[in-house]
C-alpha cells in the first residue's frame, strides 16, 4: 500500500490498456492508446474489419474477420459495480503547458488523471458488425454510417436490425460518454484540412470514425454524435437540443434537435440501467454512489481555482475517515450529472440533491451555478497540454451576438486553462464564445483506481 492508502501498480508503456473488464485492473497499462484513425469513407486506406461487415456504405469484397477481443480480458479483475466507469485512456501526465513524467505524491501536478489507472477500455469485435464493451456490457453497432438529421436518428431506431438484434436505440449521454478516450487530440487547432496527424477520441480499432468532411464545407471538427439525452431548457435562447459527443474535439455538448444539422449515431443496446446512480449518504460529509462504488465529497470547495490548486486541494483533503482522496477524471464527474435537472427547470444545479452545490454569479449576472475541474488534461493538436477538462453542472454560457447566453447546457464537458487571467477572455473563445474562468470549482472523489507507480 501507498503511505496514504492507494495501491500502486507499475507503470507501463504509454496507451490505452485494452486489457479488463468491470473493475479497477491491478496490472500494467498496456496497449498503444486509440491507434491510428481507421480510414472509412474519404480515408485511403486498405479495408478493414469494420469496413468489411457490411454496415459501411463502402463496399468490399473482404470476408468478415473472426470475432476478436481485446488482449487478457480474462486475467483483469472485476468488481460488481453496476455502473462500471471505463477508464479515460489518459495515461500520460502534464504540468500547465507540457507533458511531464508523471508526479509522485508529494510532488507538484500529483493526483491528475494519469496517476491512476481504472477500468481499462475492453472491447470485442463480434464479427458481425457489432462491438460488446467488456466494462459496461454494452453492445454497440460499429460503424455510424453517414450522417442523419437527429430525428431521422430517432426514428431509425425503431427499424434497425443488426446481427440478428432488433432491440437497439439511442444510446443515453453517458452511456456515449463511455466510449470517449482521452488519448485523443483536440482537432480544432488544426489549421487546414489533413487529418492524417490527427488521433480522435474513440478506438478506431474498433468503431468507424470520421472528421468533418470539408469539401462538403464542414469543419474538420464536425464529428458530432447522437444520444437520447434531451437538455431540460434550451440553448441560444431559443433552441432545443439533445446532449452529444464530439469525438473529434473531445467535447459533450448541447446541439439543437431541429433538423438544420446533421450528425453521427451508432445505435447500443443491453444494460438499459447503465448510467443509473445510486447514492448513499454516510452521514459524515461524504455520499456514496453504489452503482460505481465511488465516494464523493458531498460539499464541494466553495471557491474558484486553477487547475494545479485542484489537485492540491483533493490530495490534502481529509474527509469521513480517509485522507485517500483525488480529483475525479472527467468520465468519473460526468458520472453524477443528473440530465434531469437544468438551473432553468429545477432552479439547481445537474445534480442529485445529496449534493450541495455553491451558487454563483455568472458572467449574464445570473445565479448559476459553478464548472467543476476534473484531472483530465484535453490535449490540443499537436500536444498543447495547457487546457484541462470542465464539466458544467450550470449553464454553459457562451457570448453570442453581444451577451451572454446558455449554448451548451448544464452537463457540457468543455476544457478551460488550467492557468491565466480570466479578464483577458472578455467574449469568451471559440466559435460559441466559450466562458473561460480558468478558476473552477472542486468536488474530490475517492476509491474505484489503482494508483500507478
Amino acid at each position: 500500500m501507498h503511505e496514504d492508502g492507494r495501491q500502486q501498480a507499475d507503470r507501463g508503456a504509454s496507451g490505452v490498456g485494452h486489457s479488463g473488464n468491470a473493475g479497477p485492473t491491478r496490472q500494467r497499462r498496456s496497449g498503444s492508446g486509440s491507434g491510428q484513425t481507421r480510414p472509412r469513407l474519404r480515408f485511403v486506406a486498405a479495408a478493414t474489419t469494420v469496413l468489411a461487415l457490411g454496415v459501411s456504405s463502402c463496399a468490399t469484397s473482404e470476408p468478415a474477420a473472426e470475432p476478436s477481443a481485446s488482449p487478457d480480458a480474462s486475467q483483469v479483475e472485476t468488481t460488481k459495480a453496476s455502473y462500471a466507469i471505463v477508464d479515460t485512456g489518459q495515461v500520460k501526465c502534464y504540468n500547465e503547458t507540457v507533458e511531464i513524467t508523471c508526479p509522485a505524491a508529494g510532488e507538484a501536478f500529483f493526483g491528475q488523471d494519469g496517476d491512476y489507472l481504472g477500468n481499462s477500455p475492453s472491447y470485442t469485435d463480434n464479427g458481425n458488425g457489432t462491438v460488446t464493451d467488456n466494462v459496461s456490457g454494452l453492445m454497440w453497432r460499429q460503424d455510424p454510417g453517414d450522417k442523419t438529421t437527429y430525428s431521422e436518428a430517432v426514428a431509425g431506431a425503431d427499424a434497425f436490425s443488426l446481427a440478428g438484434h432488433d432491440d437497439w436505440r439511442l444510446p443515453t449521454i453517458k452511456e456515449l460518454y463511455s466510449l470517449i478516450l482521452f488519448s485523443g487530440v483536440d482537432a480544432s487547432s488544426n489549421r487546414g484540412n489533413d487529418t492524417s496527424g490527427l488521433t480522435p477520441f474513440i478506438d478506431t480499432k474498433y468503431f468507424a470514425f470520421e472528421y468533418g468532411d470539408t469539401s462538403a464545407g464542414q469543419r474538420v471538427i464536425d464529428s458530432q454524435w447522437t444520444t437520447s439525452t434531451t437538455y431540460k431548457s434550451i440553448v441560444f435562447e431559443r433552441e432545443e437540443c439533445f446532449f452529444g459527443v464530439n469525438f473529434a474535439d473531445g467535447r459533450i455538448k448541447c446541439y439543437p434537435t431541429s433538423d438544420r444539422g446533421t450528425y453521427f449515431t451508432i445505435y447500443v443496446r443491453d444494460s438499459s440501467d447503465y448510467g443509473t446512480n445510486s447514492y448513499a449518504d454516510k452521514g459524515d460529509g461524504t455520499v456514496t454512489d453504489k452503482s460505481t462504488d465511488l465516494t464523493w465529497q458531498q460539499k464541494d470547495n466553495g471557491e474558484g481555482v486553477d487547475w494545479k490548486s485542484a489537485l492540491s486541494y483533493c490530495d490534502a483533503l481529509d474527509l469521513g475517515g480517509s485522507k485517500d482522496w483525488r480529483l475525479p477524471n472527467a468520465k468519473e464527474l460526468q458520472s453524477i450529472v443528473d440530465y434531469s435537472k437544468s438551473p432553468d427547470t429545477s432552479d439547481s444545479a445537474a445534480i442529485d440533491s445529496a449534493f450541495e452545490t455553491s451558487s454563483i454569479t455568472n458572467e449574464a449576472g445570473e445565479k448559476d451555478f459553478p464548472a467543476f475541474w476534473t484531472s483530465t488534461t484535453h490535449v490540443a493538436y499537436p500536444d498543447n497540454a495547457s487546457n484541462a477538462a470542465y464539466i458544467t453542472f450550470g449553464r454553459a454560457l457562451g457570448y453570442m451576438n453581444g451577451r451572454w447566453m446558455d449554448v451548451h447546457g448544464a452537463g457540457a464537458q468543455r476544457s478551460d486553462p488550467k492557468t491565466g487571467d480570466a479578464s483577458e477572455f472578455p467574449t469568451g473563445h471559440g466559435p460559441q464564445g466559450d466562458a473561460v474562468r480558468i478558476d473552477n470549482y472542486v468536488r474530490c472523489v475517492s476509491g474505484g483506481t489503482t494508483l500507478v507507480d
